[in-house]
């Protein structure tokens, strides 16, 4: 009876203190981080950074009711060198933002920080900043190892890998390659009628980088070339060297901008700024090759005049893809087919001016939108049955917002 008595103890011990410690990882926040268009700070030295005006103050922290999904202002880690671009490493443990500036010291160059986070509250310690291999980096990516940080320059028409110290911090470019060729035609061959969009057509502009899911192929576009770039990526040594189909090309003046994989890997889609359309490729996972196999408008029909797209977004299950327009300030909504083509089920008013970025919370249920002229964040409903977008009745204020990402500090590390 003892025996059977101490058994029970032990067990109702062992439940207490996992209910404890159930009750306090669930307490813990979902942490929002969201980059901004910042203007320099005014004890910068005035050679530091070249950058225009902006309304942002660095990058902004909010905890996030994970009901609502409504944002409450924790902090501002303030930068005065336009965080735009931000990356979480998969143990949320380190935040990295790209620094939009053309200019560091006496070299044409921008900027890529490192920082930690508390894992307690979701503060940021700075680790350190290194230059980023070329002018006005504007998008980050880290590898699926964790080793490796790809970063896109925009100004400088360039793409680097910054390795990934034990730390956390980041070591100078162990690769950087610079695009050359062509450049496309300021008129895009599939703008609708009436568009004056013209932005990137003036030199090379490598927008996005990226690794594909299995990380053995790497690759970026360049809005001015209307081409994709594809890399062999050896993990080794932190290098880029050509793929056997090292190049893919757009039509001319469309201006690719920005991609994302679809969850089976097999199929990448791309919005292209200045033509509106978003075209689907086949993915060849074994060579990296792409093959164009359908482009569709992200415009209603009908419509006529000057928009510039922006950001683009898979569903976590691959049934939805999000497309952002600037100056028609929609998100349009596609439905996946069987074989990965899409059809517009419809578009949504972003409640705010010319939406940069928008992202899923993690657990798809919201979707946040940085309108960057409109110096706020709206707030949606997914419904997850037909991807359609509700208002949430939820303006968050941020100047000049870029992009959000989230760390879930109640996830195990």
């Amino acid at each position: 009876m003892k025996k059977f008595l101490l058994v029970l103890t032990v067990i109702f011990s062992l439940s207490v203190g996992f209910s404890h410690a159930d009750s306090v990882e669930s307490k813990k926040p979902l942490i929002a981080y969201v980059g901004a268009f910042s203007s320099p700070l005014r004890d910068m030295p005035p050679t530091q950074v070249d950058l225009p005006p902006g309304n942002g103050r660095g990058i902004y922290i909010f905890r996030v009711n994970r009901d609502t999904g409504a944002l409450t202002p924790v902090d501002v880690f303030r930068l005065g060198t336009s965080p735009n671009g931000l990356a979480v490493n998969a143990e949320g443990t380190r935040l990295y933002s790209t620094n939009e500036t053309a200019r560091t010291g006496d070299s044409k160059q921008g900027t890529i920080s490192a920082f930690a986070i508390d894992r307690a509250s979701g503060a940021l310690t700075p680790l350190n900043t290194v230059r980023s291999g070329g002018a006005g980096p504007t998008d980050l990516h880290l590898h699926p190892s964790g080793r490796f940080v790809l970063v896109a320059n925009y100004f400088g028409g360039s793409v680097a890998v910054l390795p990934v110290l034990p730390d956390g911090r980041l070591a100078e470019p162990s690769d950087v390659k610079t695009d050359s060729g062509r450049v496309g035609p300021v008129q895009a061959q599939n703008a609708p009628p009436g568009s004056f969009a013209r932005s990137g057509h003036d030199r090379t502009h490598a927008h996005m980088i990226q690794a594909d899911p299995a990380g053995q192929f790497v690759l970026h576009v360049d809005l001015g070339l209307d081409k994709f770039f594809i890399w062999k990526f050896d993990d080794q040594k932190g290098t880029l060297t050509p793929a056997a189909y090292a190049e893919v090309s757009l039509p001319p003046g469309d201006g690719p901008r920005h991609f994302q994989f679809h969850p089976n890997g097999r199929w990448l889609y791309s919005i292209q700024e200045e033509g509106s359309t978003v075209t689907l490729f086949d993915y060849d996972a074994a060579t990296g090759r792409l093959t164009s196999r359908q482009t569709i408008s992200t415009l209603p029909p009908g419509f006529a005049g000057t928009n510039f797209c922006s950001g683009i977004l898979v569903s976590a299950d691959g049934r939805f893809v999000y497309a952002g327009n600037r100056l028609h300030d929609s998100i349009a909504v596609f439905s996946v087919g069987p074989n990965g083509e899409l059809t517009f089920t419809g578009e949504h008013w972003t409640h705010g001016d010319y939406p940069r970025s928008f992202q899923f919370d993690p657990t798809g249920r919201f979707l946040y939108c940085c309108n960057q002229r409109g110096d706020n964040l709206a707030v949606f409903h997914v419904d997850r049955k037909t991807g359609a977008l509700r208002f949430a009745d939820q303006y968050v204020p941020v100047g000049n917002p870029s992009m959000i990402v989230f760390v879930d500090l109640a996830k195990s590390r």
